[in-house]
């Protein structure tokens, strides 16, 4: 398909794919998070063990969505912001969207590394497996880990903002930013 054939495939603004792309990776961290929260703390068994494994997989499911999300913004740009921004408004959102694009490769990247790092190798969906990037290193792997995990707590907050951002357009400024996402919701503005 030609690329003017595809932008023409749009949802209020967005491409369906970059739609796709952009709920896939928050169904996928919406998943990852709490496992990694439930998982910390238990004591090492093979259903931990298991976990872990999920966990990874996961996260090296969020870096290639994140990849392909990047790329795919490079060549199909989103659409402008209400003109009834302010301009703190839209310089808030620009800041966001950059760490969360940043967040979606640190982390995913820091437990790469940390699990190497630890000596537990990577093996996507148990079939691929992933180089270890680093060597073996119990110190590194601590820090990568503290990273990783520090990573993820601003990645949360940053989402939490995105979203009450996301509510605050769709409630109380009554425009179409939400609906950009979320295609159904452009029909209540009607």
């Amino acid at each position: 398909m030609q690329k003017e054939q595809l932008t023409r495939i749009k949802i209020g603004g967005y491409t369906c794919t970059a739609i796709g792309l952009h709920w896939a990776v928050a169904l996928l961290i919406s998943v990852a998070f709490p496992l990694g929260l439930y998982m910390h703390d238990l004591v090492l068994t093979p259903y931990k063990l298991r976990l872990f494994n999920y966990h990874k997989w996961i996260g090296i499911g969020v870096l290639l969505f994140a990849v392909l999300r990047v790329l795919w913004r490079f060549v199909y740009r989103p659409p402008d912001l209400p003109s009834t921004m302010t301009q703190w408004e839209r310089s808030a959102a620009s800041a966001t969207h950059l760490l969360l694009y940043a967040l979606l490769f640190i982390v995913p990247v820091t437990g790469w590394l940390a699990s190497s790092a630890n000596g537990f190798q990577t093996v996507w969906f148990g079939v691929l497996p992933l180089p270890d990037v680093v060597g073996k290193n119990q110190d590194l792997g601590r820090l990568l880990f503290e990273v990783h995990r520090n990573a993820n707590y601003l990645l949360l907050a940053l989402v939490g903002a995105h979203v009450a951002a996301a509510l605050k357009h769709h409630f109380l400024a009554r425009d179409n930013v939400l609906a950009r996402m979320i295609p159904y919701l452009s029909k209540t503005h009607s």
